[in-house]
């Protein structure tokens, strides 16, 4: 058998190949809009969060699933660019993940959705090794199973998990168990918890699965983060928009690399949200990943939005 490199992040979930289509003047109901450029890209929550870490520096590993087409191919030229250790998973037969990508004007993105049900990645297609031989593991979710396997191999191995999640996925509950840095979307606290306001929800969330950190990012009012005595918030920086598509993608690659450098929680938050900035300035799901230096120019040097989360 051959050896397993160690690395410092893995990612286990989801890539796509996103079309990307910038509009002039976003569509209302019943009109016809002509738009004058698509441009594809790969893209993906857990794909587009090991490549930017791997073009920071670190060493990395992505599990995941793909078809038996064209598409494939740029995902594997991807990984092989940016130095990520692939293992990849073929789906007989199967179409790889596919994401119609609409950027309005301001650079809000509306994302239409395909997935061929042979890409589901199962816990059986999985090998212990490639988890537990990272300092860090990094999830969506997506593929509930699959990450719920994949996290509990690392909680055994004392390997600490970062989770992405949008959406109250069957399982969940069991796979929140497992993840000791919970950063998820704006409404996920709600949803789960049932509960109204935000602070409250990811105050009982925490309390409920045990988690070192439970956090909720939140666009352009930055991110919000409760470790069960304190709440810590970092807002988000302000930068000429182009296209908002992988933001919190690479919203928690910033946080994974920091967490990876030993820093500070409020370090590693800021850099999250500057990373994530300066990926809106360029069209594409990874076309903003900038370089740490330039990261940190943002982080000394740039303006925050003017409208943070002050409901603490």
């Amino acid at each position: 058998m051959t050896e397993i490199a160690h690395v410092d992040l893995v990612g286990v979930g989801l890539n796509a190949t996103d079309t990307l289509i910038p509009l002039a003047t976003y569509p209302t109901l019943g009109s016809k809009v002509e738009y004058r450029s698509a441009t594809i890209l790969p893209g993906g929550q857990a794909a587009s969060t090991v490549v930017a870490c791997a073009m920071w520096g670190l060493s990395t590993r992505y599990v995941g699933k793909l078809g038996q087409d064209d598409f494939a191919r740029i995902h594997r030229e991807a990984f092989a660019e940016a130095g990520v250790d692939a293992r990849i998973i073929t789906a007989a037969e199967g179409s790889s993940a596919q994401s119609i990508i609409l950027v309005d004007p301001a650079g809000e993105r509306t994302v239409l959705c395909q997935r061929d049900p042979r890409l589901i990645l199962r816990p059986q297609e999985l090998q212990q090794e490639w988890i537990t031989s990272a300092r860090a593991l990094h999830l969506d979710g997506f593929d509930t199973a699959a990450a719920t396997l994949a996290a509990g191999w690392a909680r055994a191995a004392g390997i600490p998990v970062i989770a992405d999640l949008d959406e109250l996925y069957d399982g969940i509950d069991d796979l929140l168990a497992l993840v000791d840095y919970a950063i998820v979307s704006r409404d996920f606290p709600c949803r789960l918890m049932r509960e109204p306001h935000l602070e409250t929800a990811l105050q009982k969330m925490h309390r409920r699965y045990g988690s070192k950190l439970a956090a909720a990012t939140l666009g352009e009012e930055g991110v919000l983060a409760w470790d069960g005595a304190n709440f810590h918030y970092a807002a988000a920086y302000r930068v000429n928009v182009v296209d908002t598509t992988g933001a919190g993608d690479i919203f928690h690659a910033g946080f994974a690399y920091g967490l990876l450098q030993n820093w500070t929680l409020q370090q590693q938050l800021d850099f999250a949200c500057a990373a994530a900035a300066l990926n809106c300035t360029a069209s594409g799901a990874r076309g903003g990943i900038r370089p740490v230096a330039e990261i940190e120019n943002l982080i000394a040097d740039g303006a925050h939005h003017s409208h943070p989360f002050v409901r603490i």
